[in-house]
C-alpha cells in the first residue's frame, strides 16, 4: 500500500542525486549473522549451532544497535514482546518432530499496516489507532504463523500507505517518526513500507513484509538495495491489512536475496475465504517458487524494454543500459524498445480510483476496530486536525480531504475510471506489449537514487515504473542493478498475470549475473 509510482503523489519514486561525499561512518558492533540467509540460518539451525530463540535473541541486539542507537535508522515501530517465546516454542517443536518448512523459526519484521491478534498495536503509523487492538490475525500474520515463522515486530511506514497528502515524506508517520535510509542516513528510504525496506537491508531481520498499492513495495526495495515482490493481485490474502486501494493493494515478501523473497512469497500465497480476490490463489499459486530459481535464467528469456519509463536519470540510464547489455551477453533475447501503448495515459485516473476506495475500504476495515478512536475516514480527518502539532507538523492531508468527498462506488465517475485503468493497464498496456513482442519480461529501471529528506518541502519525485504493473494487478520485481553515486538503485521485472514463476526464473538469472546488493555502511550524505 501507498501509492509510490503516482505521479499526483510526490512521494513515490526515487529522486535525483548528484555527486556526494561519505562521510561520517556509524560505529555499528560485528553481527553474527550479516547478510545470512533463509537457508544459512536453517542449515545453522539443523547442525545445532543456533536455536531459533538464539536467533531472536541476536536480531533484537542488532535492533538495539542499529535501529535504536548508533545509527538509529527508525524503521522498527515495535517489538513482539513474545517472540523469545514464541521462538523457544518452534524450538521445542523441532526437537521433537521436525521443521515445518523453510520459514521455521526465522525472524521477520512486518509492516505496521497488518493486523495481529497479540500484544503489538497494528496502527498504519497513525496515533489516532492507538490502543485499538485487531480481533483477529491478518491473512498474512496467519500464514507466517503457521510457517513457523517468528514475528518479530512491526515496521514504521509512510503513514496510512503514503496517501495522506500530495506533499508527504516518505517514511514518516504520527507515531513513527522519520526512517533513515541505511546506505545514507540522511536520505530517503522512499515508502511506504520504508521501515521494511530499510530493517530488511541493515540486517535487523531474515527478511521483511511490506505492501504496496503503487511502488510501495519496490520503490523501497530499490531504494535500499534489495528485492521485493509486488505479487499478481489476489496471491495473498489482504484480509486484516489497513487498506488503501483494494483494486491495486497487496501484500509482498522484502529480502537481501531472490531466493529468501521466493520462499518468504511461498509462505505467504494462496486463498483466504476472508478475501476474495484469492479465489484463485490455491489453483495458480506455487507451493515452492524456489524450484524456479536458474543461475540460467536469462538464456533464451525474451526481455522487452519499456524505454518511456528512462530519461529521468542520466547515470541511472547508463547503469541499465550497462545491464542490459549483460542480459543480452546471458543470453537473453532483447526487444528495445518495447513500450506499453498506454504510457502516460492513466495517472489522473488511478489517482481518482484510489480516493474513491480509500473512502470506502477504510469505512469498511474501520468497522472491524469497534475499540478505535475513529471508525471513518471523516473521524480520521477530524482526529488530525485535533492533534495537528502531532500529525501534521510537516504535510497536512489534502488526499484525505478529496476522497472524503467521493461518493460510493456505485458511482459512474468512479466506475468508468476503473474501466479504463484496466483497460489501459492490461489490454493496451502490459497484455498488449506482451503479446506484441511475445515476451517473458518487460523491463525498466525502478527509480532512481534514494532523495535527500526534506521536511520543509516533501519528497522530490524525478521518475519511476510501478504504476502499470500496480494498477493492472500484475506482478512486479525489483532487483539490485548497481549503484549510483553510492546508492543502490534496482531493476523492475514485471509482466503478465500470475507470471511470478518465469520472473523470478529471470530475476534470480539476473541477481546471479550482476551481484549487486552491497550491505549498507550507514554513512551520511555532504556537499550534495
Amino acid at each position: 500500500m501507498g501509492a509510490a509510482g503516482l505521479a499526483a503523489v510526490p512521494a513515490f519514486s526515487a529522486g535525483r542525486a548528484r555527486a556526494a561525499e561519505t562521510a561520517f561512518p556509524q560505529p555499528v558492533p560485528p553481527f553474527e549473522f550479516e547478510e545470512a540467509t533463509i537457508s544459512d540460518l536453517q542449515s545453522r539451525m539443523k547442525s545445532g549451532k543456533v536455536t531459533a530463540g538464539k536467533l531472536v535473541e541476536g536480531y533484537l541486539a542488532r535492533i538495539e544497535n542499529v535501529d535504536k542507537k548508533g545509527p538509529a535508522l527508525n524503521s522498527v515501530i515495535e517489538i513482539n514482546p513474545d517472540a523469545q517465546a514464541i521462538a523457544d516454542s518452534l524450538d521445542q517443536e523441532r526437537k521433537q518432530k521436525g521443521p515445518r518448512g523453510p520459514m521455521h523459526g526465522i525472524p521477520v519484521l512486518i509492516k505496521d499496516n497488518i493486523d495481529t491478534a497479540d500484544r503489538m498495536q497494528t496502527t498504519a503509523g497513525s496515533l489516532a489507532l492507538l490502543g485499538s487492538k485487531p480481533a483477529q490475525d491478518s491473512g498474512v500474520a496467519k500464514r507466517l504463523r503457521e510457517a513457523g515463522a517468528v514475528i518479530l515486530g512491526k515496521t514504521n511506514l509512510s503513514e496510512w500507505a503514503n496517501m495522506r497528502s500530495s506533499h508527504s515524506i516518505s517514511g514518516w508517520s504520527g507515531r513513527g517518526g522519520l526512517t533513515k535510509n541505511p546506505y545514507a542516513l540522511d536520505r530517503n528510504a522512499c515508502g511506504s513500507s520504508s521501515g521494511s525496506g530499510a530493517a530488511a537491508s541493515a540486517n535487523l531481520c531474515a527478511a521483511a513484509i511490506g505492501s504496496e498499492t503503487d511502488g510501495s513495495i519496490v520503490c523501497p526495495s530499490s531504494a535500499n538495495g534489495i528485492v521485493g515482490i509486488k505479487p499478481t493481485l489476489g496471491l495473498i490474502s489482504r484480509a486484516g491489512i489497513i487498506p488503501l486501494a483494494h483494486s491495486q493493494d497487496t501484500a509482498g515478501p522484502m529480502a537481501r536475496t531472490v531466493r529468501d523473497a521466493a520462499i518468504l512469497l511461498g509462505a505467504l500465497a494462496g486463498s483466504d475465504t476472508r478475501d476474495g480476490a484469492t479465489a484463485e490463489a490455491d489453483a495458480k499459486m506455487q507451493k515452492d517458487y524456489t524450484q524456479f530459481l536458474d543461475p540460467n535464467g536469462l538464456r533464451g528469456a525474451r526481455i522487452g524494454v519499456a524505454r518511456k519509463y528512462f530519461g529521468f536519470s542520466e547515470a541511472v540510464d547508463a547503469l541499465m543500459d550497462q545491464v542490459i547489455d549483460q542480459m543480452k551477453s546471458a543470453g537473453a533475447v532483447i526487444v528495445d524498445p518495447a513500450d506499453l501503448e498506454s504510457h502516460g495515459q492513466f495517472d489522473d485516473t488511478e489517482l481518482l480510483v484510489l480516493l474513491y476506495e480509500l473512502k470506502a475500504d477504510l469505512n469498511s476495515y474501520l468497522a472491524t476496530r469497534p475499540d478505535a478512536k475513529v471508525h471513518t475516514l471523516a473521524d480520521i480527518i477530524a482526529f488530525n486536525e485535533k492533534n495537528k502539532e502531532k500529525e501534521m507538523p510537516y504535510f497536512e492531508q489534502d488526499l484525505f480531504l478529496k476522497a472524503q468527498e467521493k461518493g460510493p462506488l456505485t458511482t459512474k465517475e468512479y466506475v468508468d475510471a476503473l474501466a479504463a485503468n484496466h483497460s489501459l493497464s492490461r489490454e493496451h498496456g502490459i497484455d498488449g506489449v506482451v503479446d506484441k513482442f511475445h515476451l517473458d519480461a518487460i523491463v525498466a529501471p525502478t527509480g532512481g537514487p534514494a532523495w535527500l529528506t526534506d521536511l520543509a518541502n516533501g519528497d522530490h519525485s524525478v521518475g519511476g515504473s510501478s504504476n502499470a504493473a500496480a494498477v493492472a494487478g500484475y506482478p512486479n520485481i525489483n532487483v539490485p542493478a548497481g549503484s549510483v553515486f553510492g546508492l543502490p538503485v534496482g531493476i523492475s521485472f514485471f509482466g503478465r498475470a500470475w507470471s511470478e514463476p518465469v520472473l523470478l526464473k529471470i530475476a534470480y538469472g539476473f541477481e546471479y549475473m550482476v551481484k549487486a546488493r552491497k550491505a549498507p555502511r550507514f554513512e551520511v550524505s555532504s556537499k550534495i
